[in-house]
Order: C-alpha cells, then sequence, then structure tokens
C-alpha cells in the first residue's frame, strides 16, 4: 500500500512502553518488507505472537507441469468448473504458473476454514467474481463483494467466512513480488495522480477491528516452500487493540476502474491496474466508450508479445474480439505467437460505440506454463479458431 492507515488504540512513539489496564505491556509486532525498508505495520498484541505450542507435520503442495507441451494459443473452458474443492486452501486449482506468479481458480463447497492461513513467500490477490464475505485478519475485518480484487500481503494471517460459499467462484493470483499501486499513477509523495484511473477513495482498508481477549488455540497453516506447514498456537492472531501503518489487505472493485479512452485504439497498458515488479501486470478491462476518431477500429489490431505471455479471465459480457468464449473462461496467448482479434470481428467493430464487458489481464514477463490440473478444461480447437 502507499497510504496510511491506523485502527484502534496505539502509542504516541514506536517501540515505547504501551501498558495494559492490568500494567503488562502491549506486545508489539513489526510487520516490514523488504527487511526494514519497505512499506510496513506495527501491530499491537495482547499476548506475543511467537507462542508456537505444536508443529504439525507440513503438508506437501505439488504443481504439476505438463511437460512437452506445444506452444499454441489456449482457450481453458473453465467456465465448465464446478466446485474445485471442499474449503479455500483445498479448492485452489492452479491452471498456470512460473517462477513468479501462480495463477489458480477457486470454487470452494465449504465454508470451513477453522483455521488461520498465510502466505509466507507470495503476496496474493484475490478477484471476486462472484460471491461474497468478509475476510478476517489481526488488521480488522474486511467485506469483500462480487467484483473486487482482495490484495492480501505477504505473512497477512487471515481467514474467508462466505456470504453463501455456494455462489463464490475466486480468480487467484500468487506473486513473489510486491503487488502494488502503478508507480506512473503516482506522485513523488505516493499519491495517486488525477489522471490515474482510480483514487485512494476506491482503496478500501479493514473498517473494524476485531479483538479475541481471552487466549485461544488456533492452528495457523503457514505457505512457504511447496508445503503448507501447520502450526498450532495457544492465542488467537485476533488479540490487536490496534495497529498502523501501510502494509495492510484492501479491496479494490473493478467497477471502480475509471477506463482511459482515445480517438484512436488505446494500448493494454491503459488498463493497467496493479504492478509486480518486473514480473507481470494486472489490468482492468471494463465498459468503456470506444474510439472516437471517424475511421476508428474498435477491435485491438494483431499484435505479437515478443517479451510477455497475456493471459484473460472473462469476467462478464461479450468481449467483441473473440467468439466462443464465456463467462469464466481464460485465454492465453504466448510470446513469440501472433494473435488478434478473430475473423469477422475486426471490420465487425467500426461503427460501434461502446462496449460492456469486463475482464482481468495478467500480462507476465516470464513465460507460463500449463499444469496437468488445466488440462481436462483444454479447448483443443482454439489454436485453428482463427482459420473460421
Amino acid at each position: 500500500m502507499s497510504y496510511y492507515y491506523r485502527l484502534g488504540q496505539i502509542p504516541p512513539k514506536r517501540h515505547t512502553q504501551f501498558r495494559q489496564p492490568d500494567g503488562s505491556l502491549y506486545h508489539e509486532e513489526l510487520v516490514s518488507s523488504y527487511g526494514f525498508s519497505g512499506i510496513y505495520s506495527n501491530l499491537y498484541h495482547l499476548y506475543p505472537p511467537t507462542r508456537i505450542k505444536k508443529v504439525l507435520a507440513p503438508i506437501p503442495l505439488r504443481i504439476e507441469r505438463k511437460e512437452d507441451f506445444p506452444l499454441q494459443p489456449m482457450h481453458l473452458k473453465t467456465c465448465l468448473a464446478e466446485r474445485t474443492g471442499a474449503d479455500f486452501l483445498k479448492a485452489r486449482l492452479p491452471l498456470l504458473a512460473n517462477q513468479d506468479c501462480v495463477i489458480s481458480i477457486c470454487n470452494p463447497s465449504e465454508n470451513t476454514m477453522d483455521y488461520f492461513y498465510k502466505n509466507g513467500e507470495a503476496d496474493e490477490v484475490l478477484y471476486v467474481h462472484d460471491g461474497s464475505g468478509y475476510l478476517f485478519s489481526p488488521q480488522g475485518k474486511l467485506r469483500f463483494v462480487k467484483g473486487d480484487y482482495v490484495v492480501i500481503p505477504r505473512t497477512t494471517v487471515y481467514r474467508l467466512d462466505f456470504d453463501k460459499v455456494e455462489e463464490v467462484r475466486l480468480l487467484i493470483t500468487e506473486s513473489r513480488a510486491p503487488i502494488e499501486t502503478v508507480s506512473r499513477y503516482r506522485n513523488e509523495m505516493g499519491q495517486l495522480l488525477e489522471h490515474s484511473p482510480y483514487c485512494e477513495r476506491d482503496i478500501h482498508p479493514p473498517q473494524e477491528l476485531v479483538t479475541e481477549k481471552e487466549p485461544k488455540e488456533t492452528l495457523i497453516i503457514t505457505k512457504k516452500g511447496n508445503f503448507l506447514h501447520q502450526h498450532l498456537y495457544d492465542t488467537s492472531p485476533l488479540d490487536l487493540v490496534g495497529w498502523d501503518g501501510c502494509l495492510y489487505p484492501y479491496t479494490l472493485s473493478i467497477y471502480d476502474f475509471e477506463p482511459i479512452t482515445g480517438r484512436i485504439h488505446q494500448p493494454p497498458p491503459v488498463h493497467q491496474t496493479f504492478q509486480a515488479a518486473n514480473a507481470f501486470v494486472i489490468c482492468s478491462f471494463v465498459p468503456r466508450l470506444f474510439d472516437y476518431h471517424p475511421e476508428a477500429i474498435p477491435a485491438p489490431y494483431n499484435h505479437s508479445n515478443i517479451d510477455s505471455d497475456e493471459v484473460l479471465f472473462y469476467a462478464e459480457g461479450d468481449f467483441m474480439s473473440r467468439k466462443g468464449i464465456d463467462r469464466g473462461s481464460f485465454t492465453i496467448h504466448p510470446g513469440g505467437l501472433p494473435h488478434g482479434p478473430h475473423p469477422g470481428t475486426y471490420e465487425g467493430s467500426i461503427g460501434k460505440k461502446d462496449t460492456h464487458e469486463y475482464a482481468v489481464m495478467i500480462d507476465t514477463f516470464r513465460p507460463l506454463y500449463l499444469t496437468e490440473q488445466a488440462m481436462s478444461y483444454l479447448d483443443e480447437n482454439y489454436p485453428y479458431s482463427w482459420l473460421v
């Protein structure tokens, strides 16, 4: 995050005595990035956050790479995916990955997070395709609804409570690099600029602190190094009386993204929503007016990505440059091959005034590989769909 926020009680100065009503000290925890040089928050606990009661056996994680897969355009018909597993962790289905990120869908069937989870090595972005609920973390209670990006910094301890789990469909991106607002949208003080497609008013941090005052045995599952590590603590992570800083989970709705348009077709960077260092970007395609040059062609031109793989997740509406794509589908156009609008859509877009689709694009700067788990959704005819 790029701006300061606080909830609850905090002392006037960091790293100074802050006492409970009985005279004992509150327990300060610094949660920091890039060692001590990046953004951070200071958390104030009733109990030390270090009280491990028992270390349980780690659970191995495996992403099975599809070996020897040919270079080709791909369509994953994940619109066909029903429930992908039981709870939030078990329902994660990885589809694409590289050394920088993992892209998964998650359609859980059970609302049974009787534990807390944290990703010990990656930031997470949950795009809420369907459903709603609450994220509970030490920093407070955070509401999320359909269309929200839920940005969760690494090592954030959290659990999700869905309103109606049978409605939930999530797109999850795990990032080795920190997820940030776009640097060209910010001034030198970190404030979002006037021409940014969203502003601080659209970013929603936790609004309510939840403090569990009594000790409570709690399981925290930590993802790190291809394992889910299990630690039983004798206190709850929700024992905060206050915190402040710039590192916390937040939501940003795709419905609050204000599109940038022009006289002629604008390139994908105008849709950028987040950045992850030199690893990838996340973009939001939202309803917008088409180009207004009298000779404009609204459909995107053919293009070759020489240094990125392009992933599009189709959330809502009719995407005017594609045929045979359903709500909840993915297309993947890898670097090294040109791609463009399907036959008829280029000419057919002329004269159209606006579009009403929503889509999430993830452009990675290192090649993605397809997982074995993704193969059951692969549309084998998609590479030849430009011949029709």
